[in-house]
């Protein structure tokens, strides 16, 4: 093979070994997922809870807790 055949071959064994480690990884720490700290997820058939602020110039804040 000539020189430009190897590099050819090179590079794209090289974009292959890449491609592998990062679909094979161990994966990092996540909090959320590894530890299920009771956070509501979507996946979760829990009910879902929202806080809304709610500020105007001059008027008083409001802050309300939307149960679902």
């Amino acid at each position: 093979m000539d020189w430009q055949r190897i590099v050819a071959l090179s590079i794209v064994g090289i974009t292959a070994a890449i491609f592998l480690w990062v679909r094979f990884r161990p994966r990092r720490f996540n909090f959320k997922r590894d530890t299920h700290c009771g956070c509501s997820s979507v996946g979760q058939s829990s009910p879902q809870s929202s806080i809304v602020f709610h500020a105007r110039k001059g008027e008083r804040p409001q802050v309300v807790v939307k149960m679902k």
